[in-house]
């Protein structure tokens, strides 16, 4: 085998640089934007799902709350985002990549079911608590329910994904057929 040339190894242990900035930049924030859905889930839809309709004056986005919740986790997505994305450019050539790619997957599913399951159940529950739309106790109760798996399944995916970059971060990320000397 030809050694590689002082070049080849400064690009390599750039890229490896470059990827696991990336790496900690998800890391960083992934772990708060993780930290952030659980206490969503807990505290925010706990309030506003105690025993709804009446619970409903907790929702978030209205007026009467203090904060919109897109305004914190919708930056803190595009920062993530940045950090998967350039992991995964940096780390491509890894044997390590399929740890790169599952954050990558997990947030494109996250991105997906946000406004396509997420949203419409926004509405919905705005649409109950203004009084716009009539449901049955046991049809708001479903609702909230529906909300909490789906939401419980979203953090789900937030954990796979950051875990899996855990991973990445623990691992050599060294290019395809070379061999890490310890």
């Amino acid at each position: 085998m030809v050694p590689s040339s002082p070049n080849v190894r400064l690009a390599s242990s750039t890229r490896l640089g470059i990827t696991r900035s990336f790496l900690w930049l998800y890391v960083i924030f992934g772990g708060i934007a993780l930290g952030a859905k659980i206490f969503d889930l807990m505290v925010v839809a706990g309030a506003w799902g105690a025993s709804p309709p009446a619970s409903f004056v907790h929702l978030p986005y209205g007026k009467d709350y203090p904060i919109d919740p897109g305004a914190f986790f919708q930056p803190l997505s595009a920062v993530v985002l940045i950090g998967i994305v350039g992991a995964l450019i940096g780390g491509w050539k890894s044997e390590d990549r399929v740890w790169l790619l599952i954050p990558f997957i997990t947030f494109i599913i996250i991105w997906a079911i946000t406004p396509t399951i997420f949203w419409p159940m926004i509405n919905e529950f705005w649409g109950i608590h203004k009084g716009r739309l009539e449901r049955s106790d046991a049809e708001i109760l479903s609702l909230v329910h529906r909300w909490k798996m789906w939401d419980l399944a979203r953090i789900g995916l937030t954990a796979v994904g950051f875990l899996a970059s855990l991973r990445a971060l623990a691992g050599p990320l060294v290019p395809k057929g070379k061999t890490v000397r310890r």
